[in-house]
């Protein structure tokens, strides 16, 4: 029954239309998968960069990847899903990496080869069968977990088990756990031996490896970056967070792991840098009223708030960080300016310029001369005639008039 519903599934999706060689990779050489741990290949347009060494690279469920020879001279392009060398039997995996670019990924990876038997080979490209046993290995992963936490939470394990990967072939599975402390497992892996029938590997995560694997949104309401396009772990101290002037709240910088936010080392390099340029936050500001104390700072803007008082927010004042070296000098030479913030009376006034190319000249001066007389006679009259009824408001009419008539 399976068997029928795969070829029907099989049957529904539609032939791969042929494009040329350029094109083939994808739009300028992102291969067709979407995945953090893709490579850009830059090097996709020379065929004979391709055809310089026969290690792909091959990458399996979320992180997972791993280096193999191609020994068959199969040939092979991003995306192509293929039966790869196992210990034991054989796995299934998706190519993202050929040609030259492949050489350096092992060398940034440090990768070792078993001095032994060799690299592993990649056997052949995925037909229906092995696709098929695949899946089938795949809809055991999600009960398998479950009845793993059940068994290890009999045995009294101070342990987490976070994902349960299958191998291709489903005669091997691996167990990604999380623990605080040592963990004797020994008899765990007895026991999934003998209930699930297959051989098995446990491997240690920590909280932001599970956090990638499991994936979410974060607090931006975007895909959460440790399951977008991370592909290391850097540790976050609370040091990253005091450089950047960001209040300690555990709960808002804390992520879905428990830990601090990743995000907390992207920028702090920048503020690190910006904070160099600026006064010490010990130094008093002395002027011929008060000191001012340090209270709080604009990294990046390069503005410092100044208090009067050494513990509490009195008489605030923000000066730019050049004002404040100013003061620190003439401090220095025994002189105390009269306010902190400096007196622009007697600076010249910069020229504004609001990118026009007219300047203060107005439009209408390529007009006709007489146009110009004309409108401003109009105007005269206007005003004349509104001064003259503003006048006469209020005033009583003269009796002259009728005595006249």
């Amino acid at each position: 029954m399976e068997r029928e519903k795969y070829q029907d599934r099989l049957a529904d999706i539609p032939f791969e239309s042929v494009m040329p060689p350029r094109d083939a990779d994808g739009c300028n050489g992102c291969s067709r998968r979407n995945s953090k741990l893709n490579v850009y290949d830059y090097l996709h347009d020379f065929p004979e960069m391709q055809a310089l060494t026969k290690m792909v690279e091959v990458q399996f469920k979320n992180t997972r990847k791993g280096y193999y020879l191609n020994s068959n001279d199969l040939e092979l392009r991003k995306g192509d899903v293929v039966a790869v060398e196992a210990t034991p039997g054989h796995d299934i995996g998706t190519v993202t990496l050929t040609g030259k670019l492949v050489e350096l990924q092992m060398r940034k990876y440090n990768y070792r080869e078993d001095p032994i038997s060799g690299p592993k080979r990649v056997y052949r490209v995925a037909r229906p069968a092995d696709i098929e046993k695949f899946e089938q290995a795949k809809a055991r992963e999600q009960a398998t977990m479950i009845r793993a936490r059940e068994i290890a939470l009999n045995l009294g394990l101070k342990m987490k088990i976070g994902d349960v990967e299958f191998q291709g072939d489903g005669s091997k599975a691996i167990f990604y756990y999380i623990a605080d402390e040592r963990v004797d497992f020994r008899q765990l892996i007895r026991d999934f031996a003998s209930e699930f029938r297959i051989k098995v590997e446990m491997k240690q995560i920590g909280a932001r490896q599970e956090a990638g694997r499991i994936g979410g949104i974060g607090a931006c309401g975007r895909e959460l970056c440790c399951s977008s396009w991370m592909t290391s772990f850097v540790s976050v101290s609370t040091a990253a967070v005091r450089y950047q002037d960001i209040a300690f709240n555990p709960q808002k910088l804390a992520g879905q792991c428990g830990k601090l936010k990743c995000c907390m080392n992207f920028e702090v390099d920048m503020y690190v840098e910006a904070s160099r340029k600026l006064p010490s936050r010990e130094i008093v500001l002395q002027t011929r009223d008060s000191e001012y104390y340090h209270f709080k700072t604009d990294i990046l803007l390069g503005n410092i708030t100044y208090s009067t008082d050494k513990n509490m927010p009195i008489n605030l004042v923000t000066i730019p960080k050049d004002r404040a070296f100013q003061i620190i000098e003439m401090n220095k030479k025994g002189r105390k300016p009269t306010l902190l913030i400096s007196d622009e009376s007697n600076e010249p006034k910069a020229t504004r310029f609001d990118n026009d190319i007219l300047g203060d000249e107005s439009i209408t001066r390529f007009d006709d001369q007489g146009a110009n007389n004309n409108s401003g006679n109009n105007k005269r009259k206007y005003r004349r005639n509104r001064q003259g009824n503003r006048n006469n408001r209020g005033r009583k009419p003269s009796s002259e008039g009728n005595n006249k008539e």
